[in-house]
């Protein structure tokens, strides 16, 4: 388990956030699958929900506008201490920025924009609200990953905009990458496989850690959900993708049982 309460190291992912038709059937779905807490936070916020785990952050949820165009999903923010100098840095590498930068009352300043493959993210600068307060435990986040067509152009992308150390997994199933800041592993890029269907576009996933992966999928067909890929068995962890049910994709995996900072040279 992870608490944070300061800002986020630049590049390291900070915030998650769902954007869906009805927060109504979220807050079902995902209370009963991760015993989430919501706190609405009023009008002002556009009615925003602070989803949080024995009191403390975890995630983010809202109701989106009825002529988005976008697809609903979790979102991946990362941190900057600059967003404004970030978001020139986007463009620069190739990137596009779908919003200006923009205060959020006094909780901090952000951008959302999508890196060279299409693939979308946002920046997030600390205010009051610095990110996810826990992490790595059982209903919180536990890792960040770009699935992408173009694997090498992503990599290239996050490492000019963000500075990151990039480092290719040896294996030849398939070609994945870490991303460091500094030397500690934050993050994932990797190429979408080629069975996955082609309206699939590229894009950020967000884990959430889980007891019993098995146990969590038939909790979610049975909430509404539907299986993506079912529970398999990976070097960290059992591990499955799902989908709410109104159709967002996330990812499951079993909590591993060591500390933290002996899984620190872990993916996961």
């Amino acid at each position: 388990m992870a608490v944070r309460d300061t800002p986020y190291p630049d590049g390291t992912p900070c915030w998650i956030d769902l954007m869906v038709p009805d927060p109504r059937m979220a807050m079902d779905f995902y209370g009963a699958l991760f015993g989430w807490d919501f706190a609405d936070q009023g009008d002002a916020a556009g009615n925003y929900l602070l989803c949080s785990v024995d009191g403390r952050v975890v995630a983010g949820m809202g109701g989106s506008s009825p002529d988005r165009e976008a697809p609903s999903v979790w979102t991946t923010y990362l941190a900057t201490s600059d967003v404004d100098a970030t978001a020139a840095r986007i463009t620069e590498a190739g990137g596009r920025l779908l919003m200006a930068p923009m205060d959020v009352m006094a909780e901090g300043r952000m951008v959302m924009a999508s890196d060279p493959t299409g693939a979308v993210f946002g920046l997030w600068q600390a205010g009051n609200t610095v990110g996810v307060q826990l992490t790595d435990m059982p209903s919180a986040l536990v890792w960040n990953e770009c699935m992408t067509r173009d694997f090498e152009a992503a990599k290239e992308f996050y490492r000019r905009v963000f500075g990151y150390t990039v480092q290719d997994m040896e294996d030849e199933e398939f070609d994945y990458a870490t991303l460091l800041v500094g030397d500690r592993i934050v993050g994932g890029v990797g190429r979408l496989p080629s069975e996955v269907p082609a309206d699939v576009p590229p894009h950020w996933m967000s884990y959430f850690g889980v007891t019993d992966t098995d146990a969590t999928v038939a909790r979610a067909i049975a909430l509404g959900g539907t299986v993506v890929s079912p529970p398999t068995d990976s070097p960290y962890g059992r591990m499955a993708a799902i989908a709410d049910n109104q159709g967002v994709a996330l990812s499951v995996i079993t909590v591993a049982a060591e500390p933290e900072e002996q899984r620190a040279g872990s993916p996961f």
